[in-house]
């Protein structure tokens, strides 16, 4: 059982009953961090190829909590978020929050590439080069 509070926190209830305040941020990290745990096998092949500083020498990060928002893969220094989706993201409504969210992080000043499952799982090379050239295009415009 949860509410939400005016200092953007969450009242949890504990197995005895009592209700303590938890920080939506540490939520987020909670979350992000069974996200990283729980990836998928696109998420898996992307991360082996992108960690490390393997594209253009750029750091990402998986599962990086911006805001209320957690982005598949971050480039925080290049200000650049790859989002990956699977089939239920062609439904209307979840079309919809991905333009709405995509939006958001845009505004925050991230520039944000979206692939299908798909595309990492059959055509990763293309997906790379896509994404290496975001960067090239970032390092353009500094």
């Amino acid at each position: 059982m949860r509410g939400e509070t005016s200092e953007g926190r969450c009242n949890s209830q504990t197995h005895s009953g009592q209700f303590v305040a938890v920080d939506q941020s540490v939520l987020a990290l909670l979350r992000a961090r069974k996200l990283r745990k729980d990836c998928t096998k696109a998420e898996r092949r992307l991360w082996r190829r992108i960690h490390d500083r393997q594209i253009d020498g750029v750091k990402f990060r998986r599962q990086e909590p911006i805001g209320p928002f957690i982005a598949d893969f971050l480039a925080p220094e290049e200000w650049l978020i790859v989002e990956l989706d699977g089939g239920q993201h062609a439904e209307p409504e979840a079309a919809q929050r991905d333009f709405d969210r995509t939006r958001e992080l845009e505004k925050r000043g991230f520039r944000v590439l979206r692939f299908w499952n798909g595309d990492v799982l059959h055509d990763l090379e293309s997906v790379l080069l896509t994404i290496q050239r975001a960067l090239a295009d970032r390092q353009r415009q500094l």
